[in-house]
């Protein structure tokens, strides 16, 4: 995987060449066809994934499982993205308490990504602290970018469910 491009995702904002370096063969080119769920909800996560090229909606359910036989099994689209603005997937599971994915992630399109796993960069970044903590401040960025979103989301439906009830 080419090290220039995975150099344009936000994970590796403000790394020199030489620590970008340290991740050289740590990626893992993933292609997948269109319709194809590479991320789903409720699986073990044990990676992060980096759309290189093509275009992916991530859904999640409506519900909550009530049953173990999975009941109510909906899902609401919660947004299309593009290769063009550089998205990755798959950071919440690295840090949950039971690696679980929090979403599904499916092809619009053909997609090549870059795959890289949860034990290569916790390895890269213990055994260099300081790209460590440079790739960990980047992603504490996104989650933090991602916890703002979802709250807002939650407000704004709880917003029209009060609305809702009020008539």
């Amino acid at each position: 995987m080419d090290l220039n491009l995975i150099h344009q995702f936000s994970l590796f904002n403000d790394l020199t060449d030489d620590e970008l370096n340290h991740f050289k063969g740590a990626f893992k080119e993933v292609n997948v066809s269109t319709g194809t769920e590479f991320i789903v909800e409720g699986e073990i996560g044990d990676s992060i994934y980096l759309l290189v090229d093509g275009t992916v909606e991530i859904t999640q359910n409506l519900t909550l499982p009530l049953s173990k036989d999975g009941g109510d099994t909906r899902e609401k689209a919660i947004i299309k993205l593009s290769s063009d603005i550089r998205p990755l997937f798959g950071e919440m599971s690295l840090f949950s308490e039971d690696d679980r994915r929090t979403a599904t992630v499916r092809a619009i399109t053909d997609c090549r990504l870059a795959k890289l796993m949860k034990q290569d960069l916790f390895r890269i970044c213990d055994a260099y602290p300081k790209t460590g903590y440079k790739v960990m401040r980047n992603l504490c960025k996104i989650l933090c970018g991602n916890l703002v979103k979802a709250n807002q989301n939650v407000l704004k439906l709880t917003t029209a469910f009060s609305l809702a009830l009020e008539r």
